[in-house]
């Protein structure tokens, strides 16, 4: 099959097109970057216990329980994770609205299991 030459220039403008990105006008701004914390949960505590984050940032947590299974529950993200023994967990969600809010231990793991808690702060 013989190709014209004027069938291969629409191929060649759109990739030279694509690679022009400084002559370009601006776009929308790139996906906020993502925020990763390691955490370990333990005997009644999460270490880190306080997370602190900007609105709409991109927030990963890997997560290992240290001792036991454990749980991880971020009620107002929808997040509620099992945390088992030496198994890493990865949590990601978009930190979407502005505030404190506690996250807590959602498997139950002994006699301090009420206070296994921690804070995460989302600032505009």
């Amino acid at each position: 099959m013989r190709l014209s030459r004027l069938g291969l220039v629409p191929v060649v403008v759109v990739m030279l097109g694509g690679n022009l990105g400084a002559a370009q006008t601006p776009g929308p701004a790139t996906p906020a970057e993502v925020r990763q914390f390691t955490m370990t949960a333990r005997r009644y505590q999460f270490d880190p216990s306080v997370i602190t984050v900007k609105k709409g940032q991109l927030v990963r947590l890997i997560i290992t329980a240290a001792d036991r299974n454990h749980g991880f529950k971020l009620e107002e993200f929808g997040i509620n994770q099992l945390l088992k023994k030496n198994q890493p967990a990865i949590i990601e969600f978009t930190a979407s609205k502005a505030g404190t809010f506690i996250f807590r231990c959602s498997e139950f793991c002994g006699l301090g299991h009420a206070k296994m808690k921690g804070k995460l702060v989302v600032e505009e």
